[in-house]
């Protein structure tokens, strides 16, 4: 006989799990009791959406689900941001949520809420394990839901009482992953469609990816002398160095690209669902009144049609599908001049525009797209400040990119916490704002704690940048709710036990950086930016004169 706790976490164990993130609370003490020498790593967070966001990030570094546990009630809502994260990126994750006893449900308990009404719109499956012989039944369909189809979160609340139980049940194999054939002619079909264009875009996202996709997609690129974008944050599908990758589509876009997604004429999208957010809110293509022939390969059988009428869709991985086509002879069609144009393009998008002051955010990614190892994770959250990465950085590696197309803040440090732990022979580098380090800066102490040693880059404007913008281009002058007051980054960090330091020159930036690496800690590093200094494109003085002479 065995409590459900260890039911459980041998349950885990069989699926391959070595770390969880969590927040401990009474509701789940059984399941802490389970990971006592069970050779899973607990590792304890500060706060709820950082343990989610981490293990969110996990399943984007692994493939396969990142595992979090969290107490009832507040714990709960707190841990939805991270699961918000896993579903709009299509993330494979499970967060375990501690419930009520079975006997005090629908009596408003402490701490009583109903997670099937609470995350149905937020994950993929929902449910609550009644009976402890049945833990490890729902565990296994846990994993499967997780992985299959459209990767994403799922949600199980384990009642106290039924975790406290014994039950006497053999454990469960772990959950396989079916098996997945792409018949010939169907990935024929998808050619055949290519071969029809003038102007052809591919676009490779999507959550299903890894290094040899990314090296298939560089094959039939090369093969075909087709132009290749990415979605919003997914730079790491393709080497971004190479002459065939185009650029990404999404938030700051380079407007040329968008331009392009309107004259193409035959879309290859490989993964991706073509949302709003790539198509610049269906600016550049709209579900409406379509201009282009829409080719889409995609595991989820109900996004083909959703937006678009894909002609043909082909319900498959696109990694198998990217690796038949790179197989295929290429056609004697050929589209080096529009290839050439968009690539182009790219590379006078990618030339740093000067912003003010003396330390600027452009000379700082410049110097790192460069002198980052190409197997370097970098992480962000959102703000201003990653328009100025996504332009400038330069992705070279699969799995090298963790960052939220939720658009999430503070994501950018559990998510670096996590690949440190996951890869810590690797840099991690984690790009932040001020407001946005500030949502989880608390994680720091979890980083210190567990011997992560992300390098964290500070982008300190004294405000949230990304809605100052928005208040400028709207209600130029009239400032309401978007000023920061900041502690002094570095010193929280040296408070950690880190190193930390102040940078307010670009040249005193790579030395600093170095000091950081060769600390072997936790580092923080603040940029002490001007304020003028907005965006990539333009400063808050010439943003509010524009919104002023519209007006005019």
């Amino acid at each position: 006989m065995r409590h459900g706790g260890q039911i459980l976490v041998q349950a885990l164990r069989a699926n391959g799990v070595t770390r969880v993130f969590s927040v401990p609370g009474e509701s789940f003490l059984a399941a802490l009791d389970g990971l006592v020498d069970s050779g899973i790593r607990n590792v304890v967070c500060r706060h709820e959406g950082g343990a989610a966001m981490m293990a969110e990030a996990t399943g984007k570094l692994t493939g396969r689900p990142g595992v979090a546990f969290v107490t009832r009630g507040p714990g709960a809502t707190n841990a939805s941001a991270g699961v918000h994260v896993a579903r709009q990126d299509s993330t494979p994750m499970i967060l375990f949520v501690g419930q009520i006893a079975r006997g005090d449900q629908d009596r408003e308990a402490f701490q009583e809420v109903d997670y099937r009404a609470m995350f149905a719109p937020l994950a993929k499956w929902v449910a609550q394990i009644d009976a402890t012989d049945r833990i490890a039944e729902y565990v296994a369909r846990a994993f499967h839901v997780a992985m299959s189809g459209r990767p994403g979160p799922v949600v199980l609340a384990l009642p106290e009482d039924m975790l406290s139980g014994h039950a006497d049940i053999p454990d469960l194999a772990a959950a396989t992953t079916p098996l997945s054939h792409v018949a010939p002619q169907s990935v024929q079909a998808v050619a055949d469609a290519l071969a029809t264009a003038k102007r052809p875009l591919v676009v490779a996202g999507g959550s299903q990816w890894s290094q040899d996709a990314a090296e298939d997609l560089a094959r039939f690129a090369t093969a075909w002398d087709l132009p290749v974008a990415v979605p919003f944050r997914r730079q790491d599908r393709m080497d971004n160095t190479l002459p065939h990758y185009v650029g990404d589509l999404g938030v700051g876009m380079n407007p040329a690209l968008g331009a392009a997604l309107r004259e193409a004429d035959v879309i290859l999208s490989l993964g991706s669902r073509l949302g709003d957010t790539l198509t610049g809110g269906y600016s550049a293509m709209d579900p409406v009144r379509p201009h282009a022939r829409v080719i889409m390969v995609h595991p989820d059988p109900d996004q083909l049609g959703a937006l678009w009428r894909a002609d043909p869709g082909l319900v498959a991985d696109p990694r198998r599908v990217v690796a038949a086509l790179a197989d295929l002879p290429a056609p004697t069609t050929r589209w080096s001049d529009w290839r050439a144009r968009l690539r182009a393009s790219y590379d006078d998008w990618q030339t740093p525009r000067p912003t003010p002051g003396a330390l600027r955010l452009e000379q700082v990614v410049g110097w790192l797209a460069p002198n980052l190892p190409a197997n370097a994770i970098v992480t962000n959250g959102a703000g201003n400040y990653a328009s100025f990465l996504h332009r400038y950085y330069r992705w070279r590696c699969f799995g090298t990119q963790l960052a939220p197309t939720s658009g999430s803040m503070g994501y950018g440090l559990p998510a670096a916490i996590a690949a440190s732990l996951t890869h810590p022979d690797r840099t991690v580098v984690c790009l932040a704002g001020d407001g946005c380090l500030q949502m989880t800066v608390n994680e720091l102490s979890t980083a210190a704690q567990y011997g992560a040693t992300p390098i964290v880059i500070v982008a300190n404007n004294g405000r949230y940048g990304t809605i100052r913008m928005h208040q400028e281009r709207h209600y130029p002058g009239r400032v309401s709710g978007t000023d920061l007051f900041n502690p002094d980054f570095a010193a929280l960090a040296r408070a950690y036990g880190g190193h930390g330091e102040l940078v307010e020159r670009d040249a005193d930036f790579a030395p600093a950086f170095e000091r950081a690496r060769l600390s072997g800690r936790l580092s923080v590093i603040e940029l002490r930016l001007n304020p003028e200094a907005l965006t990539p494109g333009a400063t808050l003085t010439q943003t509010r004169d524009a919104a002023l002479a519209a007006q005019a």
